[in-house]
């Protein structure tokens, strides 16, 4: 991608962002106060000389500003597309830097002490960080040069052996690192009393496995066929899965719709978590979704073709009695919310599918790595605790696979909330009150 179409792809952004805030007609104090970020950062992402790293505060300037259903689906796909950009553009300027700035003897040209980055803002250069030291004997570099050279030769036969090895592929959500293994369907880990602050957004992955077949999200690779060699791109091996999925889990269509179920007293529960927050908070404290669980998944082609996606559908992998916990909303006080367009899944179905809700178009679809789709997915439960994951059937040519798609790593694990007590956290609390009437 062109420096110059990385550039149009940031304005699409940012003009989108701009356009909502002045039809909800609130200045820049107003809005940046609601969203709990400053003003020259929100001032930052509408003109367009920053992109958000994660999704989550996008979405909620947009849910304040009152965004329609297919607002919030276009936003989210120029977002992907601005943030890819700006990978590019991050990447060709470290490969390009140090060539630029070196002289032919090695040194740096003192005239390049404050030049101008590619993106216009200033790159300041500290001259004694770049002081050339004394030249080494000859005897010594080419001693140095060997052994540079033979750990190269150690650690790329490693890679290779690392590569070569059988695997399940997984491709997954970016608050977890892409690993290989098989599912687990145990209990959950109890990490700690209290959610870690540090974490990352969802974002799809550079590709999705090393084989026609692939798992994502959170996710995992499933099984797929390869006949011939379908053109894949510059950089993609024939074999590879041409799409990459990223997971959002737990997906508020307003704060006062996702509920969870925690095996703790409220004494020992803290404070609601937002949606950005929520899969740390839920691993905190071995938090299950209550009733309901809603998932985002970004799909986005990787290579130059496109890719068809035939169908989406669900596999339960465990189902027992409801949990005996309590129940916690991560908000009150929300109206009534705009049904948007999603998928459907009764998970207490004997054989659950996967169908259409609120005009939504079923499969086929078709995607690339410059038209992403998103998809939402809830699952819902009232009789039953359920541990489930999806399957998206692709083609590409004559290629086709599955890509299965879990929590990172984990199943999804929805449990009814029928009969359990409930508490909120009013704002302005600093603790839980207990839910009166349900």
């Amino acid at each position: 991608m062109s420096e110059e179409t990385g550039t149009e792809r940031t304005e699409e952004f940012a003009q989108l962002l701009r356009e909502l805030k002045d039809r909800a007609g609130l200045s820049y104090g107003t809005l940046a106060k609601r969203l709990h970020m400053s003003t020259s950062t929100l001032h930052r992402y509408c003109n367009g000389t920053v992109v958000p790293v994660e999704y989550a505060p996008v979405e909620r300037l947009a849910r304040v500003c009152r965004a329609t259903p297919q607002e919030l689906v276009e936003l989210h796909r120029r977002w992907i597309l601005a943030d890819a950009a700006r990978g590019r553009k991050a990447d060709q300027g470290a490969a390009r830097g140090p060539a630029q700035e070196a002289g032919s003897d090695g040194t740096a040209d003192p005239g390049q002490g404050a030049a101008g980055g590619e993106d216009g803002e200033p790159v300041v250069i500290d001259t004694a960080a770049v002081a050339v030291p004394p030249r080494r004997p000859s005897w010594i570099r080419r001693r140095r040069t060997a052994l540079i050279a033979s750990v190269a030769v150690v650690a790329a036969l490693g890679a290779v052996a690392y590569a070569l090895r059988p695997t399940t592929v997984r491709a997954g959500d970016t608050t977890a690192p892409t690993f290989t293994g098989t599912l687990d369907v145990g209990e959950p880990a109890r990490p700690s009393a209290t959610p870690s602050p540090s974490g990352s957004g969802h974002k799809p992955s550079a590709s999705a496995s090393a084989s026609p077949t692939g798992t994502a999200g959170s996710g995992n690779a499933g099984s797929g066929t390869s006949k011939g060699d379908g053109k894949q791109g510059a950089n993609q091996p024939a074999t590879a899965v041409p799409l990459a999925v990223a997971v959002r889990p737990y997906v508020y269509e307003d704060p006062c719709s996702q509920h969870f179920l925690v095996d703790s007293d409220p004494a020992q529960v803290g404070p609601p978590a937002t949606e950005e927050n929520a899969p740390r908070w839920s691993a905190a404290y071995g938090a299950v979704a209550s009733g309901e669980q809603r998932v985002a998944l970004t799909v986005q082609g990787t290579g130059e073709d496109t890719v068809v996606l035939n169908s989406l559908h669900v596999r339960v992998l465990a189902k027992g009695a409801p949990l005996a916990w309590n129940d916690y909303s991560m908000g009150v006080g929300c109206g009534g919310g705009v049904g948007t367009k999603s998928f459907d899944v009764d998970l207490d179905n004997g054989s659950p599918t996967v169908t259409v809700k609120n005009g939504q178009r079923d499969f086929p679809y078709k995607v690339s790595e410059s038209d992403p789709e998103v998809f939402y997915v809830t699952a819902r439960t009232k009789a039953h605790d359920v541990r489930w994951d999806l399957g998206l059937d692709w083609s590409s040519g004559d290629r086709s696979g599955t890509v299965h798609i879990d929590n990172a790593g984990r199943p999804f694990r929805t449990s009814a909330d029928v009969g359990r007590p409930g508490y909120d956290y009013p704002l302005g609390s600093s603790e839980w009150i207990e839910r009166v009437g349900g």
